[in-house]
């Protein structure tokens, strides 16, 4: 299993048609692209962590039942600088490269705290986000790099810290029905005056492609509880009305990011761990921008994907999910990676993620009494009491056990669903089956083939759609078995019966996050 995640993959640059088995809905038209980590290993160097590897973008194009690939590594700064030199020199967030020849944040004395943080690398390797008519590779800073989807060609960097002061981005935004993007960012703003930003980037198709850009606001602004320690996070979520930020206890510790270089430490040793604290539940108003004055809370956890939220009689629920610490990150070190499935058990414990939902009473009298449950809706177990502090301290119902990289039909977002398409997580760091949620009866669906390591669904609805399910899932499944290709998965998503696969020879890697671009949102302009 460790060469599925140690070894480089070859590039496959000039598309290549696949071998169809089964039937490829024709109505399918598009491209299917994915990003994740490439290449471990440059020259005699190699990174430490899984999540560090050279961005490799790859695509499923699909043309009336036909299925063509390629793949191309994101012809990033960072990937110039460590081809040109053989070597690794520019620092990842597990891997702290020396010397690093990108700009030295600490060759000029510093003022201020916010030029403690590091000019990061724009090696973006976890997803693909459209800001306004575009498509860009992204991680979670601050730098994008704006992608031609058919090509996969790399085109220029965008840095948002130019249009607003953000250090930090997630790289799972969310989009209104309007085709506005947004997104939330931590700013390591003047004097240690450190806080959260909700930013909105709107649709706008004048020919100028940074437009989007130059247009964008900043939606809310939330200050951070640890103004020199911000949480860290990976998504947020949206309903009709109201955005959720949760600030966990997983924080970044600015000043040791600061001397990090100095002490040969990496990044990520700057990430920690504080379970005795709360984790803050923050309600935005969308039409005012406001936070709700009332304060919510619950236990220390840690989130990377929120799943859906929406509103119902006065009450917000919201859909994560969650785990009990930090040693997920701590998993795809590549040394832990090495670790047979019997050693994983043996040794360090790894928490398994729950699917917890939340549900948040909205109104809430001034008169509430103290330690009484205040949620009115029924067919949930979550709870919300209102302490002595004034906080109203929230406690989730779990849906679902072993679930992670939760997808759904977009149409659904921040309205009331039913299903959740996810990868189901054994012992094995990387998912073994993918799996249908049905929320409603708690019933599964499942799919897996020996020797096959299947990655994040992908929801596509059908033309004529009726129902929530009707459409397909798409994933790239890699396999580990010599005699066989690694392909594309069709799957009905309401049955969950194979309708098909696009076989390639090609050297397909485990990736993170993508999305599937319908024909009609390809631009013609680059």
């Amino acid at each position: 299993m460790q060469s599925l995640f140690s070894e480089n993959k070859r590039e496959t640059p000039e598309a290549i048609k696949a071998e169809i088995q089964g039937e490829i809905p024709t109505w399918l038209q598009g491209i299917l692209i994915r990003n994740g980590p490439g290449m471990h290993k440059i020259g005699d160097t190699v990174y430490n962590h899984w999540f560090d590897g050279l961005s490799l973008l790859h695509s499923f194009t699909f043309e009336n039942g036909d299925v063509f690939y390629r793949s191309k590594y994101l012809r990033s700064d960072t990937y110039k600088h460590n081809i040109e030199a053989n070597r690794i020199v520019v620092s990842e967030f597990g891997t702290m490269a020396y010397p690093d020849p990108c700009k030295n944040i600490f060759s000029k004395a510093f003022s201020y705290l916010a030029h403690a943080i590091p000019d990061f690398t724009d090696n973006c390797l976890i997803n693909i986000i459209k800001y306004g008519e575009n498509f860009y590779a992204s991680s979670e800073v601050s730098y994008i790099r704006r992608i031609d989807p058919r090509s996969l060609d790399t085109l220029e960097k965008v840095d948002f810290a130019n249009y607003v002061p953000l250090n930090l981005a997630t790289s799972h935004p969310h989009y209104d029905g309007n085709g506005n993007t947004y997104n939330i960012g931590t700013s390591i703003a003047e004097k240690g005056k450190t806080k959260y930003l909700i930013v909105k980037v709107p649709t706008i198709k004048p020919d100028d492609k940074n437009a989007c850009f130059k247009n964008c606001e900043i939606f809310c602004s939330i200050p951070c509880h640890s103004l020199l320690s911000p949480s860290y996070y990976h998504s947020f979520g949206i309903s009709e009305n109201y955005i959720i930020f949760l600030e966990q206890p997983f924080k970044l510790d600015i000043l040791k990011m600061a001397t990090a270089y100095f002490k040969g430490v990496n990044w990520a040793s700057c990430l920690g761990w504080h379970p005795k604290e709360k984790t803050y539940i923050h309600i935005i108003d969308r039409k005012t921008q406001k936070v709700l004055p009332t304060k919510f809370c619950t236990d220390a956890l840690v989130v990377y994907h929120h799943v859906n939220a929406y509103e119902e009689n006065s009450h917000l629920v919201f859909d994560i999910i969650a785990y009990e610490d930090n040693s997920l990150y701590e998993m795809f070190y590549l040394t832990n990676m090495k670790l047979a499935d019997n050693e994983f058990k043996k040794g360090k414990k790894f928490t398994f993620p729950q699917c917890r939902r939340f549900v948040i009473p909205l109104d809430i009298d001034k008169n509430t009494e103290i330690s009484t449950n205040i949620v009115r809706i029924d067919g949930t177990r979550a709870r919300a009491v209102k302490e002595q502090d004034g906080y109203v301290y929230c406690t989730p119902e779990v849906l679902f056990e072993g679930i992670e990289l939760p997808r759904i039909n977009y149409d659904y977002n921040g309205k009331k669903y039913r299903y959740i398409y996810a990868s189901k997580v054994q012992w094995q760091p990387i998912p073994t089956k993918i799996i249908k949620c049905d929320i409603q009866n708690r019933s599964l669906l499942e799919w897996e083939e020996e020797l096959c390591w299947p990655a994040e669904p992908v929801f596509v609805k059908a033309p004529d759609a009726k129902e929530e399910d009707d459409g397909v899932l798409l994933s790239s499944v890699v396999t580990s078995d010599a005699k066989k290709s690694s392909f594309l998965l069709v799957l009905d998503a309401k049955t969950f019966k194979e309708l098909g696969r696009a076989s390639v020879s090609a050297d397909l890697h485990l990736d993170l996050h993508g999305m599937f671009i319908p024909e009609k949102e390809l631009s013609t302009k680059i």
